[in-house]
């Protein structure tokens, strides 16, 4: 199962919004639907995730981590809409720990992002692959 979250458009996060749990197909693929998130004052733009290897979320759990969007596509995003009401003062991926940690070992933690029908207003698909070691335990 995977457990996603992030904060909403304002950079807030809460306790009953834009928070899920999504059970892979059988190949292992979880899908799912969200909001382009806004930016937090205290890390790059993000999505949380946890991995748990059961299709509950009180199963053990084998990742934790984030993945993140280019500073360009937040940038744009947060011109516009209830985004361009965050007041959060913004991190660049390059200032981000996380984001370091991430990246390492060769892998891309970015998000790989198209817009519909080539203009973005109209809302925009992201697509990430995520490699978990499933027999891996993670203490969280």
């Amino acid at each position: 199962m995977v457990e996603v979250w992030s904060p909403n458009a304002q950079g807030s996060y809460g306790s009953t919004f834009l928070r899920g749990a999504y059970t892979s197909a059988s190949g292992g693929v979880a899908e799912f639907q969200t909001i382009f998130p806004g930016h937090t004052s205290d890390s790059a733009n993000h999505i949380n995730l946890m991995i748990h290897t059961s299709s509950t979320m009180t199963g053990a759990v084998s990742h934790v981590g984030q993945v993140f969007f280019t500073d360009r596509w937040t940038d744009v995003v947060g011109m516009y809409g209830v985004y361009a009401q965050n007041t959060n003062a913004r991190m660049l991926n390059s200032q981000d720990p996380n984001y370091a940690t991430a990246g390492r070992g060769g892998y891309n933690a970015i998000v790989d992002i198209e817009s519909i029908h080539d203009d973005w207003p109209e809302g925009v698909v992201g697509y990430i692959t995520v490699g978990v070691n499933p027999s891996r335990r993670v203490t969280v």
